[in-house]
């Protein structure tokens, strides 16, 4: 079998804690494209505009591993080219990232409510990855998984690129034990603890889950803590890990999370510089075997729900 040729080293560094694009030039049999420049314009015209794509060239914004595309360099079927792309203005998130721990393979961050965590949509420079690399000088570090970006909390991130498969694992192979806290409306009609196992459903470019018949694919414990009149503290430990589940088992039981603004129903989109009603949701603790060494780590958020504790360190 033929070996992939490795890929050449970014002639880019990062911009704002952001990769450049990268992009392998395709097959062309046809011979459909003499240029670089006139395959360039081509791909990218319905994005940005042909005009925009000649711009880019005519500056030097799209390089090879050999230097700057200009408008004569030859198509070749499997060259690499680099570019960075134009960031719209983002609304910065105005609480800080808190780091529960760092060491030479990774990072533990508190990650505030409202920050997204990886590049999606409109959210990219205003991202925890993006925010960390900038802050910690780590350019190489990544996410090992995903928290929503509307829950505060536990988030773990890799330091250097060979370690991050091990610890991606885990969370694939659930791994590891993931506990949240959530304010909800308190029901003594509710019974409580309870396990919710469901099947959760959710389609690409739908905001909301949504439960439907068939074989499960979701569970979670739901235990209540305490509760202050209308309103109740809540222990949640998912076992699996569908988008939205804690979100929509609540739901399902009639405790929808305060602030929620998809469950039970979605609300208008907030303006971008709204944090006035952060969803009282946060992920608490975080229990794993490190894969790099066999010790048992136990990390706990910092963090606090201002619904629940109004003197708590997040407003």
């Amino acid at each position: 079998m033929r070996r992939r040729s490795k890929i050449p080293a970014a002639p880019l560094p990062q911009r704002d804690g952001i990769d450049p694009v990268r992009v392998r030039l395709p097959a062309d049999p046809e011979g459909a494209w003499e240029t670089v420049r006139e395959h360039l314009v081509e791909r990218f015209r319905g994005a940005i505009g042909a005009g925009r794509v000649e711009e880019m060239v005519r500056g030097g914004r799209f390089l090879t591993a050999d230097g700057p595309v200009d408008e004569a360099l030859a198509y070749r079927a499997g060259m690499y080219v680099w570019f960075h792309r134009d960031f719209a203005p983002e609304v910065p998130v105005p609480f800080g990232i808190g780091i529960v721990h760092r060491d030479e393979r990774i990072v533990v961050v508190d990650k505030p409510h409202f920050l997204a965590t990886t590049p999606r949509g409109r959210h990219v420079t205003e991202t925890a990855v993006a925010r960390l690399r900038r802050e910690l000088a780590l350019p190489a570090l990544q996410p090992a998984h995903r928290l929503d970006r509307l829950t505060a909390g536990l988030a773990l991130f890799v330091v250097r690129p060979e370690d991050r498969g091990a610890y991606q694992n885990l969370f694939a192979e659930r791994r590891v034990r993931k506990e949240y806290e959530a304010v909800a409306p308190y029901d003594p009609r509710v019974a409580l603890p309870v396990t919710v196992r469901s099947r959760i459903v959710k389609e690409r470019g739908v905001i909301a889950a949504r439960e439907e018949a068939g074989e499960p694919n979701a569970e979670s414990r739901i235990e209540l803590t305490g509760h202050r009149g209308a309103l109740g503290r809540y222990r949640l430990l998912p076992a699996t890990g569908r988008t939205h589940q804690l979100r929509v088992h609540m739901n399902a039981l009639g405790l929808p999370i305060l602030n929620d603004p998809v469950y039970p129903v979605v609300a208008e989109e907030p303006d971008p510089d709204d944090f006035g009603r952060p969803l009282q949701l946060l992920a608490k603790v975080l229990e794993f075997t490190d894969p790099a060494d066999g010790r048992e780590r136990r990390f706990t958020s910092g963090l606090r729900l201002a619904a629940w504790d109004a003197d708590g360190r997040e407003q």
